[in-house]
């Protein structure tokens, strides 16, 4: 059980002799540094596009940075080991603006559902850029973070199961068309050293997963089960499981994971959202591309904080606007852009695609494996 407590503590391999162990050897990329960059903003056109047509959604401008005491910054998760860089603002302000760089755009997205004036069916997307200045860098955790950050108005009627799937189907079919675009594009990604891009995703419980693999933490279970199926949704990310721990972490006040949704051999099942993995055959590893979720209620806002011990911050702007129906009930979430660059073009690091800071130790661990990051 220790090492599920561990397994809480946040994302990255942990340390780098492992990552040294863990990195592919004989690795090649298959695109030269130009035809990387080529291939990148042709798929980044090609989801924003695609993507905003299969949810109805229309792109629009996000911020880098945002007041502290609106609460509309992500803090990640829910023991706030992870604090968004802040700073003070305004030349001559007798009281300067509390400023924080922003780790996602997860609660801004659903204020901006209201001032942008959606209605039930209509979304926005952004093209969001953050900082998370407390991540351990390895291969595919960066200090910068690229997202397809986006939001869409629902009724009460769609805070199902049903309507969530149909969703994260809608995602993953742009997703997979986007590496059939880059194949065509790049005749070179269609090799026969790699597995297939999945056509189809498999859903399953994290109760499900727990159940097949009970002695093992979190990140484990998952590997083992996308060795199985090489696509899953993860349902019910964040409430307590039957061994007594949440599958993962999640923030209290933007998804839904208290919702009771059903039953798995006569347990409870909770949890309207979820995450997309993946197996990466370069790598051979777990590769988490998005997160999503049916947003909170104002009830579940409030039960979700008290479990949690957040609920001081339930005088929030953000939070007021909830328990004040002044925003409307939301789907969301986030896609991140470099681990779909880094999954759809075969690539072994996240430096392949995107220019971030890397320490010393990590870029001779990749130079060594044949693995040239940008800078």
């Amino acid at each position: 059980m220790g090492n599920k407590q561990a397994d809480l503590a946040g994302p990255g391999i942990g340390n780098y002799d492992e990552i040294a162990e863990q990195l592919p050897q004989n690795y090649t990329s298959l695109l030269t540094p130009m035809d990387t960059m080529r291939a990148v903003f042709a798929i980044k056109n090609y989801i924003e596009e695609n993507l905003c047509k299969a949810l109805n959604m229309q792109m629009v401008q996000v911020p880098l940075i945002v007041d502290r005491d609106s609460g509309v910054n992500d803090m990640l998760d829910r023991d706030g080991s992870r604090t968004p860089i802040e700073f003070s603002c305004g030349l001559g302000l007798e009281k300067p603006i509390q400023a924080q760089v922003v780790q996602a755009a997860t609660k801004w997205k659903r204020m901006a559902l209201k001032q942008f004036g959606c209605n039930a069916g209509e979304g926005l997307c952004t093209d969001m850029k953050a900082v998370r200045k407390d991540y351990f860098l390895d291969h595919d955790h960066s200090s910068y973070v690229d997202q397809w950050d986006w939001e869409k108005v629902i009724t009460e009627n769609d805070r199902t199961l049903d309507y969530l799937k149909e969703t994260v189907k809608n995602i993953w079919k742009v997703i997979y068309d986007a590496g059939l675009y880059a194949q065509e594009r790049f005749p070179q990604l269609k090799t026969d050293q790699y597995m297939d891009i999945p056509e189809e995703l498999t859903f399953i419980h994290a109760e499900e997963i727990l159940e097949l693999y009970p002695d093992l933490p979190r990140k484990q279970r998952e590997t083992k089960i996308i060795q199985d199926y090489p696509a899953v949704f993860i349902i019910g990310i964040g409430s307590v499981l039957k061994d007594g721990f949440p599958h993962e972490m999640r923030a209290a006040d933007y998804d839904d994971w208290i919702t009771e949704t059903g039953t798995n051999k006569g347990l409870k099942t909770h949890g309207l959202n979820g995450d997309i993995l993946v197996w990466n055959p370069v790598t051979k590893r777990r590769h988490e591309l998005t997160s999503m979720g049916i947003r909170v209620t104002k009830d579940t806002l409030v039960k979700q904080m008290k479990i949690s011990g957040q609920e001081d911050n339930l005088t929030l702007p953000y939070h007021q606007a909830i328990l004040n129906d002044e925003i409307p009930l939301s789907i969301g979430g986030g896609i991140g852009q470099s681990r779909t660059f880094m999954y759809l073009l075969r690539k072994a690091h996240l430096g392949e695609v995107s220019v971030s800071v890397w320490p010393k130790i990590l870029k001779e661990i990749c130079s060594a494996n044949n693995i040239h990051v940008l800078e």
